[in-house]
């Protein structure tokens, strides 16, 4: 059965929070998953010191989600950006880069 890491939604209304979950790729978002990964908190939070950007809060387990990967677990979008940002997986090309790559290689022939 295929094997999915995205998020699951939770927290208040206009206050999201997401748990990173590794689950079956046919069930509900909200089910219950095969194992929490970390959370992603994405409402900018300000520094203790007062001082620099604002950050959002990504905590995850980085052996369980090396360890998912390995076996063949499939990042949703939104789970690949994440792992990106953390260094587990190459980034991934958008619409725009792709075209941009596409015209400059007709540009050149």
């Amino acid at each position: 059965m295929v094997v999915k890491i995205r998020l699951a939604r939770f927290g208040k209304r206009n206050a999201p929070f997401y748990n990173i979950v590794v689950a079956h790729a046919r069930t509900a978002r909200n089910s219950k998953p095969l194992e929490v990964l970390g959370t992603y908190d994405p409402i900018p939070k300000e520094p203790l010191d007062g001082e620099g950007k604002a950050f959002k809060d990504i905590r995850l387990d980085r052996a369980r989600a090396k360890y998912w990967l390995g076996v063949g677990a499939q990042p949703s979008d939104p789970a690949w950006r994440l792992l990106t940002m953390i260094g587990l997986m190459p980034k991934k090309f958008t619409q725009t880069q792709q075209s941009q790559s596409q015209s400059k290689n007709a540009a050149e022939a």
